[in-house]
């Protein structure tokens, strides 16, 4: 069953005061406007603020309907579905919030898209909602922000070209963030602080936080060893020195979902993992080092009840964020390099052009949600996607023409 275009929008932005939520707004109305072939809302629970973020983005906003709901209110989130295609949610941290969304979405057969990076909420939003989202038609794609279109759709692209040029895909694939000017959101500390506290508490969850293929289907494993970078490490392909990347842990998972709901399109012992370069020589071994310490401590100190406040005071507050001045200098280089069984290599770079964690990650949610609306065909299946599954090309056009993202093959051998 899929559900009606007869729907008064195409589109509601849930969360749209938050400070992503406020760039996305800001992003739809200066891309697609209002009242023209997208239509489209902003949803929330304070009429007064999204009232305020409407006055500040101008004239122009004045049109944008809202919708008054809260994230624990199911009348009024069922009551927000019924009037949608899709929904666009960036209420945070999810595993603390965003079930009862979810919930409805999949039981009004509406279609969903975050920015959650929370392995261990995605999982048991699969577990528990799957088999539901697949009789209401409901398409549900979490982690549609820098974790992880960046990253699921590089190695979609890789693996693409891999087909086309040596006729099979790479059997391993190996990320490494070259450079990125950005600061982390307020949003994605505070849900790395959240899983950080259910993990020190709950034993049979850090087990499954160590698992690559956690939000695989069960039936999906390999036999193979997946790399995991622990500390600092010397890179041969690019000279450098390594550190682990925060957010590879939920990247890597992301694509093996994503190479598991493909049919193993990968390789049924495909390989990934993700790592940020350095630098080279001692400057950047002390780097890699420095990176790999401080990420140590962060965990330690956000699992232990005692030290938790402390991190909460010095790290920006869901919320807060750089001027939109600092989010369009920020940007971000990433370096693929796939090899296939028989030895042979390709390297390709994603770029994009604004801040990872708010301008670029705004652009990217906006499209993903445009791309649901409006790409997907109506008898795709319901069910838990991920980006590269279910968006595919579609959402790789998007990304190039309008959200500032590039990807291109950087060499072959």
């Amino acid at each position: 069953m899929t559900k009606s275009t007869d729907t008064a929008y195409d589109l509601v932005v849930f969360g749209a005061t938050s400070f992503v939520g406020q760039i996305l707004t800001r992003y739809l109305l200066e891309t697609y406007g209002v009242d023209g072939q997208v239509k489209w809302a902003i949803a929330g629970r304070s009429e007064s603020k999204l009232k305020a973020l409407k006055t500040e983005l101008g004239p122009q906003a004045t049109a944008i309907p809202v919708i008054l709901a809260d994230a624990s209110d199911e009348a009024a989130l069922q009551s927000m579905c019924d009037q949608t295609r899709v929904i666009i949610s960036t209420v945070g941290p999810y595993a603390l919030y965003g079930e009862p969304l979810v919930q409805a979405c999949v039981r009004s057969g509406t279609d969903y898209c975050d920015l959650t990076g929370e392995v261990q909420w995605i999982r048991r939003m699969v577990e528990r909602y799957e088999a539901e989202a697949k009789a209401s038609g409901a398409r549900i794609v979490h982690c549609c922000g820098f974790d992880s279109i960046p990253s699921d759709m590089g190695v979609w692209f890789l693996q693409n070209q891999a087909e086309q040029t040596f006729g099979k895909p790479c059997r391993d694939v190996r990320m490494r963030v070259k450079t990125a000017k950005g600061e982390f959101s307020g949003g994605t500390v505070a849900s790395m602080i959240n899983v950080a506290k259910e993990a020190a508490a709950d034993p049979k969850l850090r087990k499954e936080l160590a698992n690559p293929f956690s939000i695989c289907p069960p039936e999906h494993r390999s036999k193979t060893r997946q790399p995991s970078l622990k500390g600092a490490e010397y890179d041969k392909t690019f000279n450098a020195w390594l550190a682990p990347f925060v957010m590879g842990a939920i990247n890597t998972r992301v694509v093996h979902r994503s190479n598991a709901l493909q049919n193993a399109r990968y390789g049924k012992e495909f390989t990934y993992d993700e790592a940020m370069m350095t630098g080279r020589g001692t400057k950047g071994r002390l780097a890699a080092y420095a990176i790999t310490g401080g990420l140590a401590a962060f965990f330690t100190a956000s699992a232990i009840k005692p030290t938790r406040w402390l991190v909460e005071k010095f790290v920006p507050k869901p919320g807060e964020g750089p001027s939109p001045e600092a989010q369009k200098a920020g940007f971000y280089d990433l370096r693929f390099v796939g090899r296939t069984e028989d030895g042979k290599t390709l390297i390709t770079r994603v770029t994009g052009d604004q801040d990872p964690g708010y301008g670029s990650t705004g652009k990217m949610l906006g499209e993903a949600g445009m791309c649901l609306a409006f790409d997907i065909p109506a008898d795709q299946p319901g069910g838990f996607w991920t980006p590269a599954s279910l968006l595919d090309g579609k959402l790789l056009e998007r990304l190039t023409s309008k959200a500032g993202l590039t990807f291109e093959v950087v060499e072959t051998r």
